[in-house]
């Protein structure tokens, strides 16, 4: 498909989704977030309320909607859909030709894959680029493989920022 048609293609899903949101107010909104009080800083992505916490000393120094997987949580397979439960370490960031930035979770654990978890390729992400247009909407729906999506390149710049600065490897995925 051509460019251009993938742009217009953008752009009635754009329409589609600001529609949808302006009636329906389905975005996910940041609640309450409880951060682990512990020295070490780490990424909390509470699965309930659709937000992905900045937590250190056990505070939340930021807090972002997120998308998760097309068929809920609890990945036990590859190509579930799913977004897993858990602890997990969290790789560096590296650029991605299809999400902007890319943060591997390193799932399945250890301990998961001796139950017979599979899967890979998990990651906390900025938007796709053919969705990038659409903004803090792209959050309206959970429509990940099992990712934990970022709704604009700028908040996943300010997520790879303070990981940076705070050393955070881990992510806590409830």
């Amino acid at each position: 498909m051509k460019r251009d048609a993938w742009l217009r293609i953008a752009l009635a899903l754009a329409v589609v989704a600001i529609g949808i949101a302006a009636c329906t107010s389905l975005a996910p909104k940041p609640g309450a977030v409880s951060c682990p009080a512990e020295k070490q800083a780490l990424i909390v992505v509470n699965t309930i309320t659709h937000t992905l916490a900045l937590c250190e000393n056990g505070h939340a120094a930021g807090t972002f909607t997120v998308r998760l997987g097309s068929n809920g949580t609890g990945k036990s397979r590859e190509g579930d859909g799913k977004t897993p439960i858990g602890r997990y370490g969290l790789a560096e960031p590296w650029p991605s030709q299809n999400f902007g930035t890319f943060a591997l979770v390193e799932y399945p654990t250890a301990e998961q894959r001796s139950r017979g978890f599979t899967g890979s390729a998990i990651g906390v992400h900025g938007p796709h680029r053919l969705e990038r247009v659409l903004g803090s909407f792209v959050n309206t729906f959970d429509s990940t493989d099992g990712c934990i999506g970022i709704a604009t390149d700028d908040e996943m710049k300010r997520v790879v920022d303070w990981m940076g600065r705070r050393g955070a490897t881990q992510i806590l995925i409830e």
